[in-house]
């Protein structure tokens, strides 16, 4: 956005002959926001691509000036006092300190994001104490303005890495390094780098800055080979977010020892034998790590559920290089082409997998639970199974529409009747959780599907089916009960929670559901909201154009889900008490619970000593590794989605608005590829900016809204990037309604 205003404001001033107040300008623009404006601004005039004279009015900077900038020393020539002073407005100081990241540098300036939550903090250069991408750092001279917050650096408590992925690109200077991370212009290569480089290559380049000045060169440490593969772009993304790849050579010893260990009458004592009945696993064709097992019958009162889980924590013990790998993984992380476990495959695959037929460690959840859905009671208990069948989602999926052959249908005898209550149990619940309000939100992920050269040549839309939406239901019945017996027993303990929304997202959704023609009436209590007012704006969009951008909406207005250890209860589900208990081989917090609850079952009198501050580095080390799996999992899906559109340049296809901005629309195909449409690339339009959801023509009453079909023609895609961009090749678009 910072960009997008930075090109609004240049081209304005050079093709007019006149200088305008920085006000002035505002109102030309039609700017609604003074903080985004006033941050291009003040990076223009650094840069020298504007001037501001005494009397506060901008112009265009002329050659031989800017020229004259260039050569001097960059950054080093702030506005003069007065002029801030006048440009930000009147400022209210805010006394204390606050404890931030830095997210993002450019020139002149960076921002900072307080750990505590709230608005991004503005940090001039002058004030920024050599601080750099990601370190965390003490603020103080806290003031408010029109512009936003700003602050200076008083201290810089922990460095981050200066290591950087980013793609070698031809610059005024020769060749320079463009950062993958928020560094927001490209950087000067030290003679030191690497020799033989060349344009769009991957590379990871060390920052320094040079002394005295705040100036940043990069030193090429290691290539990758070309930015326009997608495999070699997740390479980097691995690599830039810290993500291991290898197991320690200890870890590896552990996994293989445990691997040929057998299952000893040591290990079965006290366990419960369910191996006679009737369990089976149910996950995708390619699965290979099968942690969870279900078995259902109905009773009098309604109906029994076991979930069976791989007994994880049995063999990872607490303390062991094993343990201490997987705490620093967190998580299993999933790309197009690879898998980076967070065990090794010795356990992920091997022994901790429920293959079908072989004898198995479980950990089970016991469910008694009434016709209407509603928990009776539960019970915990260390098992072992021998699960009959692995069951495919689609081979179910046949079962249950009826188009199975007689092969299918033999395959799944064993466990066909618990399949078929496991069915009616899951719509009970499915019907429970609407009862309460739970959103269903129209989320769809991408599936990719790559050649054998390991290059995306499909991307479609992942669905769904029935028994996919069984198996959740399933596992959210144990986790929730897993959590009530924590909660009961007041137990340490990590709980996933999702928390209420922020009033003021909740009135930003309000006005974009206005602006789409839906009434927001139930969005109306703004601190209190409740999930099923968002339920009841799901409903009024649902089977309209806008349905899948009202759940987007729906979804960015919730506050993210995280790990606690308090039971503070997750808004998104609608339940007082959860966690996550069914994936042990690929979560952390959920090995964590199981070491929690098998003290618990074997009458550990000291399980609050031993694990209270056990579960609180689990909860805070698990979110950071979720989040930093996740955005290496988007980053990657990006790259793997502009490689397809590469070979589908010059195409034509539908797609549908999914976000409007000052500089152009996003456009969503229904294979689930985003592209980006220019506003200029509107031959003879006049558009404007409402600010929210839609552009408007003035020269022809047209305008372009979230929700709209618009047909587009793909005409570029930067692999490195991840950006497409598309252009128009109709003149009207659909309403949104």
């Amino acid at each position: 956005m910072l960009e997008e205003m930075k090109d609004q404001i240049l081209k304005f001033v050079q093709k007019m002959p006149q200088a305008f107040t920085s006000r002035s300008l505002m109102k030309k623009l039609r700017v609604k926001d003074a903080k985004l404006f006033y941050q291009a601004l003040d990076q223009l005039q650094q840069q020298g691509l504007v001037k501001i004279n005494k009397k506060h009015r901008i112009r265009p900077a002329d050659p031989s000036a800017r020229k004259k900038r260039s050569n001097s020393k960059r950054g080093k020539q702030p506005l003069g006092s007065a002029l801030r002073e006048k440009l930000r407005g009147p400022v209210e100081k805010i006394d204390g300190v606050k404890k931030a990241v830095i997210v993002s540098l450019s020139k002149g300036f960076a921002f900072a994001r307080p750990e505590d939550g709230g608005e991004d903090l503005f940090i001039h250069a002058d004030h920024l104490k050599s601080a750099f991408l990601g370190d965390t750092v003490v603020l103080n001279h806290l003031e408010r303005s029109e512009r936003g917050l700003s602050a200076d650096v008083e201290q810089i408590t922990e460095k981050a890495s200066r290591l950087l992925t980013g793609t070698l690109v031809e610059g005024e200077s020769g060749l320079e390094f463009a950062p993958d991370e928020a560094i927001r212009y490209h950087l000067p290569l030290e003679k030191k780098s690497l020799q033989h480089l060349r344009p769009l290559v991957k590379a990871q380049a060390e920052i320094r800055r040079i002394p005295g000045t705040d100036r940043l060169t990069a030193r090429v440490m290691k290539t990758y080979g070309s930015s326009d593969r997608a495999k070699i772009c997740a390479d980097a993304i691995i690599d830039q977010n810290g993500i291991r790849t290898e197991f320690p050579k200890e870890v590896l010893a552990e996994a293989e020892k445990i691997r040929k260990a057998k299952i000893t009458d040591k290990d079965l004592k006290g366990r419960l034998d369910l191996r006679g009945t009737s369990i089976c696993t149910i996950d995708g064709a390619d699965a290979k790590d099968l942690d969870d097992a279900i078995s259902v019958s109905r009773t009098r009162l309604g109906y029994r559920l076991g979930v069976h889980i791989a007994d994880v924590s049995h063999y990872v013990k607490a303390g062991s290089a094993m343990d201490r790998e997987a705490q620093e993984r967190g998580t299993s992380v999933y790309f197009a082409d690879r898998v980076i476990p967070m065990l090794p495959e010795a356990l992920s695959n091997g022994v901790c997998s429920l293959n079908a037929g072989e004898d198995k460690l479980t950990f089970s959840a016991i469910i008694e639970l009434d016709k209407q859905g509603t928990i009776l009671s539960y019970r915990f208990r260390k098992s072992v199974i021998q699960s009959k069948v692995r069951g495919v989602y689609s081979e179910v999926n046949q079962l249950f529409d009826g188009t199975a052959d007689k092969a299918l249908r033999k395959k799944y005898s064993p466990v066909i009747r618990s399949l078929h209550a496991a069915r009616e149990l899951a719509e009970v619940l499915k019907a429970r959780a609407k009862r309460n309000g739970t959103v269903d939100l129209d989320s769809v992920e991408s599936r990719f599907v790559l050649d054998e050269n390991g290059v995306c040549i499909d991307v479609q839309p992942r669905v769904s089916g029935e028994a996919e939406q069984m198996i959740e239901q399933l596992m959210i019945t144990a986790n929730q009960a897993a959590a009530k017996l924590a909660k009961s027993a007041k137990l340490p303990f990590v709980y996933r929670i999702h928390e209420q929304p922020d009033p003021d997202r909740v009135d930003s959704l309000a006005e974009l559901v206005n602006a789409l023609g839906f009434n927001p009436v139930s969005l109306r209590h703004r601190t209190s909201v409740k999930t099923a007012d968002f339920a009841a704006i799901m409903e009024q969009a649902e089977g309209k154009p806008a349905q899948k951008v009202i759940s987007h909406q729906l979804l960015r207005t919730m506050a993210k889900a995280r790990y606690d250890t308090q039971p503070i209860g997750h808004f998104g589900l609608a339940l007082e008490d959860y966690c996550h208990f069914t994936s042990p081989i690929r979560r952390y917090p959920d090995t964590a619970i199981h070491r929690i609850l098998s003290a618990y079952l074997a009458k550990d009198k000291e399980i609050a000593a031993h694990y209270t501050e056990f579960s609180r580095e689990a909860a805070s080390n698990s979110s950071k590794c979720e989040i930093r799996a996740m955005a290496a999992e988007r980053s990657a899906e990006d790259c793997y989605m502009a490689e397809y559109m590469r070979q589908h340049l010059g195409e034509e296809e539908t797609g549908v608005i999914s976000g409007v901005t000052m500089r152009g629309v996003f456009v969503e195909l229904p294979n689930t590829v985003e592209g980006f449409v220019p506003i200029t690339s509107f031959e003879g339009a006049n558009f404007t900016f409402d600010g929210m959801i839609t552009q408007y023509d003035e020269t022809t009453g047209r305008k372009l809204t979230i929700g709209q079909t618009l047909r587009v023609k793909a005409v570029a895609a930067d692999v490195a990037t991840g950006r497409i961009d598309f252009i128009p090749v109709e003149n009207t678009a659909v309403s949104a309604n």
